[in-house]
């Protein structure tokens, strides 16, 4: 998905830059990169590949080389990020997070809707999004109204920083489904996607931006430059796995939810199990909140193996992902055999990653593994985030599954029924996704209980991937 951090100080900036951004390193896989404004007026910049290696290792020898005090920073899924765009409006450098659904139609469109600009192409023949952003930007007299402009054009998501003349401008994304902080410190305001970047640096979060909102903001003030739209619909996944423990979204609170999300499936559970394990690490708070309403003991019969394996999130080839899934994860037989064991994960999106888990488990002597999923089935790949690039609904293990049940693609009614919870259609469904995992058994959180754990309304929460909704309606949307 990725995850920005800028920041705007009367002094030298580039080390809380630096570690700001590094705080956002569990939300991308393959570039980091920094740009600085420096005191000559020039924006110096590096981009680093961070697939195989952990951010700060490959940006410790950049920073002796960046001064200055005002700076943007950026951990990206895909593209080269920040760019560094000469423009009528300037010099400035840019980063984004989303994803955009219509970037061929900007592009190619026709002479009424295209952009006049020539982009480059990355690997695999794809646009770079942020380019395109840039592109939208630059057609307006001024940042403010081009970010707007760019926000109205895109279909999809887009969260963004501007770094122009030493002055740093903000914006969420028009519907709110990536969060947007500000914090603020003596001397000092930073802007972050996540809230966890700010206690170690010293800032104190000071306001989070609407959907839609743009500020501007200097060492010295925050300005609203566009409030905030009335419709949002933030993406559920940030309590669910994307978001760090410690960070607020919303004014609630990552592990809290967690734990809350944990206790309501053991609520509505009579399992019989010996302990109960979280899958590491997005579902450890989930297994400790089921573990202490169940009364249930909590232990770990799995542990995860980090030093030479930090960057696992999403590998897009499958062999990739089993290797991960195998070398990542190792057993403690001790707390395995002979026993009833029950594990939560954040979500089952293709399946492979737990079925090749419980068979290992049943190698080790487990008596009974049984997997409680923290999120509904996933039925619908996302349009509004990077969560997967998965190209056909059919990597997704519920949308195969119902497919599979129903010798093709479900009209809108049967899909309905699938994605009801307690339906015959929506057992069936669990029922074999169960005996495709080689499980006991296997339960799904609800959609309600998901909203009542993270306590907004359900119209202000995306539940696109779970129910085809992107806020506030009933049934599968369009």
């Amino acid at each position: 998905m990725g995850g920005f951090f800028g920041t705007v100080a009367e002094e030298d900036c580039v080390t809380d830059l630096f570690y700001g951004t590094d705080y956002h390193s569990h939300l991308g896989t393959k570039r980091g990169g920094l740009a600085v404004f420096g005191a000559d007026g020039a924006i110096m910049r590096s981009i680093h590949d961070i697939t195989n290696a952990q951010f700060r290792s490959k940006f410790d020898d950049d920073l002796p080389h960046l001064c200055g005090k005002s700076g943007i920073g950026v951990i990206s899924d895909y593209e080269d990020q920040p760019l560094i765009i000469g423009s009528h409006l300037g010099i400035f450098a840019i980063v984004t997070v989303g994803k955009i659904n219509n970037i061929q139609e900007l592009i190619s469109g026709d002479s009424s809707t295209r952009i006049a600009h020539f982009f480059s192409e990355m690997s695999g023949g794809e646009f770079n999004p942020t380019e395109v952003v840039a592109a939208l930007i630059n057609t307006k007299d001024t940042i403010e109204e081009g970010i707007a402009y760019a926000q109205s054009r895109i279909d999809g998501s887009c969260s963004m920083l501007v770094l122009l003349n030493g002055v740093l401008y903000a914006a969420r994304d028009k519907f709110g489904r990536t969060p947007v902080i500000v914090g603020r410190k003596t001397g000092a305001y930073a802007v972050a996607m996540e809230s966890s970047a700010f206690p170690n640096l010293g800032y104190i979060p000071c306001a989070e931006l609407g959907p839609g909102e743009i500020v501007r903001i200097t060492a010295e003030e925050l300005t609203q430059l566009k409030p905030p739209e009335e419709k949002m619909q933030i993406c559920a996944f940030f309590w669910v796995y994307f978001g760090y423990p410690s960070s607020n979204y919303e004014g609630t609170n990552t592990e809290t939810v967690r734990y809350k999300n944990g206790a309501l499936m053991a609520r509505n559970d009579d399992v019989d199990c010996d302990s109960v394990g979280g899958i590491p690490d997005s579902g450890v708070a989930h297994a400790i909140g089921y573990a202490n309403e169940s009364g249930k003991p909590y232990m770990r019969a799995l542990v995860k193996y980090t030093p030479t394996w930090p960057r696992s999130f999403m590998p897009q080839n499958q062999a990739a992902r089993n290797l991960v899934a195998r070398m990542k994860l190792i057993p403690i037989d001790e707390q395995i055999r002979g026993r009833k064991l029950l594990f939560c994960d954040d979500s089952i999106v293709r399946g492979t990653q737990f079925k090749n888990i419980a068979q290992r488990l049943y190698e080790r002597g487990a008596l009974e593994v049984h997997m409680r999923s923290a999120s509904p089935p996933l039925a619908f790949p996302c349009k509004y985030l990077n969560f997967s690039r998965s190209k056909s609904i059919l990597d997704l293990a519920a949308r195969r599954v119902i497919n599979t049940l129903e010798g093709g693609e479900p009209s809108e009614e049967v899909l309905r029924e699938y994605i009801t919870a307690g339906t015959p259609r929506y057992e069936k469904m669990v029922e074999a996704i169960r005996k495709n995992l080689g499980l006991t058994s296997l339960k799904y959180q609800t959609i309600e209980g998901l909203v009542e754990a993270i306590g907004l309304p359900k119209e202000k929460i995306c539940t696109y991937c779970f129910d085809g909704c992107s806020g506030g309606c009933d049934g599968v949307c369009k």
